[in-house]
């Protein structure tokens, strides 16, 4: 259980940090809570799970506030922002496939 307790804290520590480096007006673009708000968030998780024992209450919620930062909110902020895996991406024409352009035949 020491390993898992030291991993749910790295977990929360990685999505704080993700958050701290992310733009404020991503957050306003991709229509989530605010910086400040995701900031306190995340970080009251990241202490609750470094202060805490893993079979109390509370580090399942900031286990469960962590996960849905990184499955909505990180992948919403990445799409405003244009990072991701193609980053920089090219921009084609409307009618780009993805194997090439499409000439409607």
């Amino acid at each position: 259980m020491y390993w898992v307790s030291w991993g749910l804290l790295l977990f929360s520590l990685c999505a704080f940090i993700d958050a701290a480096i992310r733009r404020e007006d991503a957050y306003r673009a991709a229509d989530k809570q605010n910086k400040p708000f995701w900031l306190i968030i995340l970080g009251i998780a990241a202490a609750v799970n470094f202060f805490m024992g893993i079979f109390d209450f509370l580090p399942i919620i900031g286990l469960i506030a962590t996960i849905v930062y990184f499955v909505d909110v990180r992948p919403a902020l990445r799409q405003v922002s244009g990072g991701g895996r193609n980053w920089p991406r090219r921009r084609g024409s409307s009618s780009d496939g993805p194997y090439g352009p499409f000439n409607g035949r």
